[in-house]
């Protein structure tokens, strides 16, 4: 007998157990303003309650330096490639691909002749960029219909 892994009932259960932070709402990542904070590195995210997405568009020859933080971050490549370091553990990452970089564990990643768009999660919401994107919410970028908050 094999034992269930989940089940569609209970996740996608219409019974709330709790109440709602702030309204939902809808954004659309070309409408956003992509901030450089180093040269060829664009930064455009989007923050939610308890968690922030950052699309992150990288030129040919960016780098983002090596690096720690608190948020745990999760970087998932939507196009091209970008060569990654997790403390260490170097490698080439392309469409598909996702590393996962647990709180404080050194990391930083670079393109060389091609670019690269990848999208960062981070739980909970990286406190560096908090500004950013609640600059955006605020200028209507950050998407219609709420707002965000960490």
């Amino acid at each position: 007998m094999s034992e269930s892994l989940g089940d569609a009932a209970s996740h996608f259960t219409t019974e709330a157990g709790g109440v709602p932070a702030h309204p939902g709402r809808y954004v659309n990542i070309d409408e956003l303003t992509a901030t450089e904070f180093l040269p060829g590195l664009g930064f455009r995210p989007v923050l939610g309650h308890n968690a922030m997405v950052n699309f992150v568009s990288f030129a040919p020859g960016a780098t983002a330096p090596n690096h720690v933080h608190e948020e745990e971050q999760i970087v998932i490549i939507l196009e091209g490639e970008l060569t990654f370091d997790v403390d260490g553990d170097v490698r080439v990452l392309r469409k598909g691909d996702v590393a996962v970089i647990p709180s404080w564990v050194p990391h930083g990643a670079w393109t060389t002749d091609g670019t690269c768009l990848e999208v960062d999660v981070f739980a909970p919401p990286r406190e560096s960029l908090l500004k950013l994107a609640q600059a955006q919410l605020e200028a209507g970028e950050g998407g219609a219909g709420g707002e965000g908050g960490a």
